[in-house]
């Protein structure tokens, strides 16, 4: 068996229905995994994908803003049939303002997604996965704003900024219990959440200037990271933070 192949195992895969979480759950597919998709929008494009290679699929409408549907998601992963034994926690929201205007409302809406949420889902996928004492995988989507302050989006730095803390404590906590957490840290992609950037020409080129691989990434770019630390290949892996960044932290 491949140190790669997911032959068999569940992933749930939150923000499932475009960009990095929809290409993360079609590579998990093709590795062999089935995929349970969470999020606010409808996931059919993300479903096909999926069953095409053969996997199945199973969608789950949840609203990640709410604590309390975040932890619901397990239960309802298990009801559905599945048995999850990895986590890739994708969704997430950004708001962009100066931090002089920025208004409190902006910045509950992104914490409470973005960190508050994906601690308790983590918290529920643990809890079901030590109650079944079956080893487990945790992904969290992180940034290159877990390492750098960026402009104008406050509270997004400081939701990857305590993303990147939470994975290394979940880690020092659950690796002896056979529970890898770690997390992506994605460069520049050309995904929803930085049309925005994409549609400024100035900075955009700005951008694109100080990335060693001179491209954006293609959400694509995130789907062998993803499998890699969800298989058996990383086995000894606890508490990472892996950018996968086009070589913009080495500029």
């Amino acid at each position: 068996m491949s140190l790669f192949d997911l032959t068999g195992r569940w992933a749930i895969v939150t923000g499932a229905n475009t960009g990095i979480g929809q290409a993360i759950a079609v590579g998990f597919a093709q590795a062999g995994a089935d995929i349970v998709g969470v999020g606010r929008s409808a996931m059919d494009e993300t479903a096909d994908a999926v069953i095409s290679t053969g996997r199945r699929f199973v969608s789950l409408k949840a609203d990640l803003s709410d604590t309390g549907e975040a932890r619901d998601v397990i239960e309802r992963a298990l009801a559905a049939g599945a048995s999850p034994d990895i986590l890739v926690n994708n969704a997430g929201i950004i708001r962009r303002a100066d931090a002089l205007e920025f208004t409190e409302e902006d910045w509950d809406a992104v914490l409470d997604t973005n960190l508050k949420s994906v601690f308790f889902l983590c918290q529920a996928f643990a809890r079901a996965a030590l109650a079944r004492q079956s080893p487990a995988k945790i992904i969290n989507i992180a940034s290159l704003l877990s390492f750098q302050g960026g402009i104008r989006i406050p509270s997004y730095t400081a939701a990857k900024s305590g993303l990147a803390g939470i994975t290394r404590l979940m880690a020092n906590e659950w690796a002896s219990k056979g529970i890898n957490v770690n997390a992506i840290a994605p460069g520049y992609v050309e995904t929803s959440n930085t049309e925005a950037l994409r549609a400024d020409a100035e900075r955009s080129a700005d951008i694109l200037k100080r990335i060693p691989a001179a491209r954006w990434a293609k959400a694509e770019d995130m789907a062998g990271t993803a499998v890699y630390l969800a298989s058996r290949a990383s086995d000894y892996v606890h508490g990472t933070v892996l950018p996968v960044d086009g070589g913009w932290l080495a500029r």
